[in-house]
């Protein structure tokens, strides 16, 4: 498969401004109202997802769940190999960060986007590095053995299977592609819209980060 379909379109710095502008106007309403989802998100608050546990990062580090106490986190399932739904959703919520960071510094360091794979045949250490590489400088990815992926989109409430090799034996991997946020105590609070682009998600993290 053509490793090329995973390089991020540019995003302009004009697209970039007009995000943070947008973000800026809502900043005094949305600062006083309470944390929840905006009409595009969705609240996942009492929901019986996520947990604790310990994959390999794209540095080789084993990391855990916990290390990210304190940390709102935007998590995505997905694989390196993507044509193009992975790339680019993962742009999308880089891009919203990036905006987000923009616009409050001191919140966007609070937020921690993470990348899980669903795909630890073909994504090894290496290969992930190389994809993180390629979005937000703080994305972080991770990954397993096949028991341990197992477990954690069974704790995440996420869902992926192998689709039937081609003739040349490159894969698909059919999965959910949900953005989550979770809250610095590791509950989770919503679901990020990345089909709203970067503006969208820029948007949704102003609703719910404190």
């Amino acid at each position: 498969m053509n490793r090329k379909a995973n390089t991020p379109m540019k995003f302009a710095a004009s697209s970039l401004a007009a995000v943070i502008g947008a973000i800026l106007l809502l900043t005094a309403c949305a600062s006083e109202a309470p944390p929840g989802p905006s009409p595009d998100g969705v609240d996942l608050r009492g929901a019986s997802i996520g947990g604790d546990f310990t994959l390999t990062s794209n540095t080789g580090k084993r990391v855990s769940w916990d290390d990210f106490a304190g940390q709102y986190r935007l998590v995505y399932f997905g694989f390196t190999y993507c044509p193009d739904i992975c790339p680019t959703d993962v742009q999308r919520l880089s891009q919203g960060l990036r905006a987000f960071e923009e616009a409050h510094p001191d919140l966007g360091k609070k937020v921690q986007p993470i990348f899980i794979s669903v795909d630890p045949e073909r994504d090894s250490v290496a290969v992930l590095n190389e994809f993180v590489a390629s979005f937000h400088p703080r994305l972080i990815g991770l990954t397993g053995t096949p028991e341990e992926i197992e477990a954690v989109k069974k704790a995440f409430g996420a869902s992926a299977s192998k689709d039937p090799a081609g003739a040349d034996g490159n894969y698909n991997v059919s999965h959910t592609t949900f953005t989550y946020l979770f809250a610095p105590d590791g509950a989770p609070l919503g679901i990020i819209p990345t089909d709203k682009q970067a503006a969208g998600v820029a948007a949704e993290l102003e609703r719910w980060v404190r």
